[in-house]
């Protein structure tokens, strides 16, 4: 209940937008953002767990029906960062936001996730661009067909293939430059837009879609899967919890195999994941072939039948109360020792170049 006082008071009785971000540098008694960023400094292994009280607070925030839901359509809502280039997108039709890219083809918008240089992983420095590219799509109105799709990276092992994701960027999640509030934010922003939106998403997954990567697969309306392409939530070596797909895998591939992927690290095969399966060096064929589909057959009443889909599989209670236990477990998780152990084995970043 103190939470919820709390937030009545921040946000003026629920009429005042305040992002995740934003909220727990405001509420009286949280670490202050100079005492976390001090903690930035240090490897994740010798920080304090100041960012527990984060999410302890934000869980609490979204346990109560009135300020979670609140708090979810404030995160619902376009970033100052996409509003800064809404119009120079809507005259243009493309605009690069450094680790994101969004442009649009006639009435199909594609948004790139670009981090070439760590397989197109995920980080604090992609959580803003990424949000504000989808952001971008969703704002214009000449897109009716939005497409997540991976950069093309230049790392010699990959160099000149695009990459969907390569999941958490593990090397700074080792160094302590990821944040705890990565984890909320992107699942309550960028990966809940795409769910959530009233326009139809395509996913272009090619070469690895990873951790993060395979859990917007499961937010979109059409799964183009480039054949052989690799699909894992490797939450069990990393010791996290894999966003909200623990939510909306088992709608994909029944209980058992999202166990099985989740708890014990089986690899996914395309056919369980993809609505299509794309030969290596035609994807972008496929995706104009299929965004031409989705037009054709009526945008409108393809959104209409995503919101259908949508309320019957996730209610936003359902979300809403998922996310409270979400965000408190997450930071637990983010600061255990079994985290940092797993880290030791399966990653060792310091004895990485990169």
């Amino acid at each position: 209940m103190e939470a919820r006082r709390l937030y009545l008071e921040l946000t003026d009785g629920l009429t005042r937008p305040l992002r995740a971000e934003e909220l727990v540098y405001a509420v009286p008694g949280l670490p202050a953002r100079e005492d976390v960023a001090a903690e930035r400094e240090k490897p994740q292994k010798d920080k304090a767990g100041l960012e527990i009280a984060q999410g302890a607070f934000l869980a609490d925030v979204l346990a109560e029906p009135d300020t979670g839901r609140h708090l979810i359509e404030t995160m619902l809502a376009p970033t100052p960062l996409a509003l800064e280039h809404a119009e120079a997108f809507a005259r243009d039709g493309h605009v690069d936001l450094g680790r994101a890219h969004a442009q649009r083809h006639g009435n199909v918008g594609i948004v790139e996730l670009r981090n070439p240089r760590h397989l197109n992983a995920e980080d604090d420095t992609t959580l803003g661009p990424l949000e504000a590219g989808i952001d971008l799509l969703l704002l214009d109105e000449a897109t009716e067909i939005c497409v997540l799709r991976g950069g093309v990276v230049d790392h010699p092992r990959y160099a000149g293939r695009r990459i969907f994701g390569a999941g958490l960027n593990l090397t700074h999640l080792y160094r302590g430059q990821i944040s705890y509030l990565f984890f909320p934010v992107r699942d309550l922003g960028l990966v809940h837009k795409v769910f959530r939106a009233d326009k139809l998403w395509i996913a272009a997954a090619e070469t690895f879609a990873i951790g993060g990567g395979c859990q917007l697969l499961l937010t979109v309306d059409h799964i183009l899967c480039e054949r052989g392409t690799r699909l894992t939530l490797p939450a069990r070596n990393e010791g996290i919890i894999p966003g909200a797909a623990n939510l909306r895998l088992p709608r994909f591939v029944g209980d058992r195999r999202a166990r099985q992927a989740i708890l014990s690290g089986s690899e996914l095969t395309p056919e369980e994941l993809a609505d299509e399966l794309v030969e290596p060096g035609e994807m972008d064929a496929a995706i104009e072939r299929r965004a031409a589909a989705l037009s054709s057959a009526g945008a409108v009443s393809g959104v209409a039948n995503r919101k259908a889909f949508r309320v019957g599989q996730e209610p936003l209670d359902v979300f809403r109360e998922y996310m409270s236990v979400y965000c408190r477990e997450q930071a637990v998780c983010s600061f255990s020792p079994a985290l940092i152990r797993n880290l030791e084995e399966h990653w060792r970043a310091h004895e990485r170049g990169d």
